[in-house]
């Protein structure tokens, strides 16, 4: 006697895409301190979410490369064919993490270049794990004097946890505790979705640039609600809820 195949579950959930992790290295030597610091941010990233049952992949965006490219588009207010490639792959990424090296006490101006090109809402509610490296241990507050207001201007989600390292920290356990710590945060707000709970609620509540680069951003008229609050005061109404909000 044979048995008849089971029916197919139409309930089975399809098996979701592994998260992206995207780093953007601001490192120009060969080989480079911050990209060796990302790599190993992101390989510690990797392993805490396969630990905890989330596929992850990661990539990187070496700005080196992208620093003619970079130039013109600041100047020409608009990005060449590889800048734009690298501004599509931060808009689809899942999680960032952001390194830098510091020069003068400051930031890369390499780094705050690309930054400046970006769509003002590319990053809203996106987890970014900052890091930097550096000379001397006393630039290690540049990632929170000038790294965290410049993301949080983009709305972006920085975790609580920033790695820096100077010379003196390479061989340190010190070093690879901050790392462990970064990555488990990091993981923890990407297996979270901190992105979908929070930008795809509240999307029309910001403020955005239309035909941006943005994965939710409006590229027609169709896409644009123009009963959300910012349009209405745009439109010079109060921002008041209309009758079809308060139904």
């Amino acid at each position: 006697m044979t048995t008849a195949p089971a029916p197919h579950d139409t309930n089975v959930m399809p098996a979701s895409e592994p998260k992206r992790v995207v780093v953007v290295s601001a490192g120009t030597g060969n080989p480079s301190s911050t990209r060796q610091l990302t790599d190993r941010i992101a390989q510690k990233s990797l392993l805490r979410l396969e630990a905890a049952g989330t596929a992850a992949s990661s990539s990187v965006i070496e700005l080196g490369p992208l620093a003619v490219d970079i130039a013109r588009a600041t100047v020409a207010g608009f990005p060449g064919e590889e800048v734009q490639a690298a501004i599509e792959q931060l808009a689809a990424a899942d999680a960032i993490i952001a390194a830098t090296p510091v020069y003068k006490a400051g930031i890369s101006g390499l780094f705050k270049s690309f930054v400046d090109v970006l769509d003002n809402d590319l990053l809203v509610a996106k987890p970014v794990l900052l890091a930097a490296t550096g000379g001397t241990a006393r630039h290690a507050l540049v990632i929170d004097d000038q790294m965290r207001p410049l993301f949080a201007y983009l709305r972006a989600f920085t975790l609580p946890t920033s790695v820096y390292a100077a010379p003196e920290d390479w061989g340190a356990s010190e070093l690879g505790d901050r790392i462990e710590r970064a990555a488990t945060e990091l993981a923890v707000m990407l297996r979270a979705g901190i992105e979908e709970q929070i930008a795809d609620s509240g999307w029309s509540s910001y403020q955005h640039q239309f035909a941006g680069n943005a994965t939710r951003a409006e590229h027609t008229a169709a896409d644009v609600d123009f009963d959300s609050p910012l349009m209405r005061l745009a439109a010079g109404g109060d921002g008041a809820p209309s009758e079809r909000d308060a139904a």
